[in-house]
Order: structure tokens, then C-alpha cells, then sequence
């Protein structure tokens, strides 16, 4: 079974031994695994030492995200792609996997165009305001055969969710993005979504279960972060994965437990 699997940074910083070793279980069960992995916290951490000071906005479609400058992409290549990608690949290794850690700019695995502006709401007045894109890019195209080839080389590959740009930029991407685009490039058999909750829910309850359908016409009740995700999941299930489970990272063995059934939100055709 193909297997991509995301991680967000906090369910990583909480439950970083757990997850890799979830993640060499299912390698040794036989499965092929791409991690994405995130790292925001991480990236807020040396940005401070740094003195850059991170940009949390919100967009006009009310989804959060963190507005990417030249000096915070900086920060993002030499924390994601360099100091967190490692310490994950080195943790694997010593698990007995063969992990190999990439970013999307490698070979231009993952490609992306730059947002030419971004809408954003003024905290203090609610109203709209349009601001140059700055350093973050949609995801255009995955190199699958790249991928492929990797994979059928025995390798676990580990993503830096890092894109390269239609002028040979580094451009930062989404890592729910990224995860969702891998996975429909590689028509992958589920999607995983690791995250510190343990799924989508509705005051208060757990959503076990979504229909594409169902979750659109959730979105609007769902809040900023989790609606990226459940966007995500149903265009790459329209895409043709086979099934997107959106679960808590923080479990003994969260990969084998969410595929054994444990509780989730589950996503899949109707």
C-alpha cells in the first residue's frame, strides 16, 4: 500500500519518537511512505532568534496563514529543509529505514507558481487589503516519476513542503497542500493527515465520516486550519485517492492505529 502521510509541527514536536516510529512500522510492514512533514512552530522559533519577527494574516476565504517574506523564506529553507527534514531522516535511519530527505526544490519535484498578490482581513479594521504574494506558491505540478523511481529504490522519502518557482525561485507551500498534490500525483491509496486533535469536529463532536459533498457543505462551519485540511482532502480524493484520514498524531502508533480504525475522521467517494 502507498501511504503519504503529513505531519503538522506540532503533533511533530509533541510526538516526534512515536510518529517515526509509526512510520518505520509501516515500512516494515511492507508499505511505501511519503512523509511531509511541517514545522511551523519550529520556523517561529529561530525566526525569533533571528530577529524576523513571523506574519500570521487571514485570508479573505477565511483560511490562516503566515505571509512569507525574503527573510522569513530564509528562515523556512534552513529550518524545513535543512535542521527539521534531517533530524527526521537521521531518526528513521536509526530505526532501520532508508529515508531519503527532500524538498519539493530538489529536481523540481514539486513546482509551484508564485502568488503575484495576496487578500488579506485587517485585524483591527475586518476590512480587505491587497498585499504583494511575497514568498508562497500555489502548487502547480508533482513529479511522479521522480517519486516513483525513489520509492521502487526502496527509499521512505521525507518532504520539506518547499516548492521550486516559475522563475527558478524557492517558494514556501502549504504542507497540507503539498501532502494532498503528492498524493493525487502518486494516486496513493491513503492520505494521512496527522494532526493533535483527533479529526474534524462539530461542537465537539467527532465527524467519523465525509462524502465529498458532505464536506463542502460543511467548510463554512469548520474553523481556520482544519477547513485547509478538509479542502484538501476532497480534491485529492476527487483525484483519485483511495481514502483521506484526517487523525491525531499523538497516539502509541498513530499510523497503525488510524489504519486499524482508530477514531478518525474518515473521507472517502460515496
Amino acid at each position: 500500500m502507498l501511504l503519504v502521510v503529513k505531519a503538522g509541527g506540532r503533533a511533530l514536536e509533541q510526538n516526534m519518537e512515536r510518529i517515526l516510529d509509526s512510520i518505520a512500522w509501516a515500512v516494515q510492514e511492507g508499505h511505501k511512505v511519503v512523509f511531509v512533514h511541517g514545522g511551523g512552530d519550529l520556523v517561529t522559533e529561530y525566526s525569533k532568534k533571528m530577529g524576523v519577527e513571523p506574519k500570521i494574516m487571514m485570508s479573505a476565504s477565511g483560511v490562516r496563514f503566515r505571509y512569507t517574506d525574503e527573510e522569513e523564506l530564509e528562515v523556512f529553507v534552513m529550518v524545513l529543509a535543512g535542521l527539521l527534514n534531517k533530524r527526521i531522516v537521521a531518526g528513521l535511519e536509526k530505526r532501520g529505514v532508508k529515508a531519503l530527505g527532500v524538498s519539493g526544490v530538489d529536481a523540481g519535484m514539486i513546482r509551484a507558481e508564485r502568488k503575484k498578490h495576496v487578500i488579506v482581513i485587517d485585524p483591527e479594521t475586518g476590512r480587505k487589503r491587497l498585499l504583494p504574494g511575497g514568498y508562497t506558491g500555489k502548487i502547480r505540478s508533482v513529479d511522479a516519476n521522480a517519486m516513483t523511481r525513489l520509492l521502487d529504490a526502496g527509499f521512505t522519502l521525507v518532504v520539506a513542503p518547499l516548492a521550486l518557482g516559475t522563475e527558478g525561485e524557492m517558494l514556501n507551500v502549504d504542507g497540507d497542500q503539498a501532502a494532498a498534490e503528492i498524493a493525487k500525483a502518486l494516486r496513493a491509496d491513503k492520505l494521512i493527515l496527522l494532526t493533535d486533535v483527533d479529526g474534524l469536529l462539530i461542537d465537539g463532536k467527532l465527524v467519523e465520516s465525509l462524502t465529498p459533498d458532505e464536506a463542502r457543505a460543511l467548510l463554512e462551519k469548520i474553523g481556520p486550519g482544519m477547513n485547509r485540511k478538509v479542502m484538501m482532502a476532497v480534491e485529492a480524493l476527487e483525484a483519485g485517492v483511495g481514502e483521506v484520514v484526517i487523525g491525531s498524531g499523538l497516539r502509541e502508533n498513530p499510523i497503525r492505529e488510524l489504519l486499524e480504525g482508530a477514531p478518525a475522521t474518515r473521507l472517502a467517494r460515496g
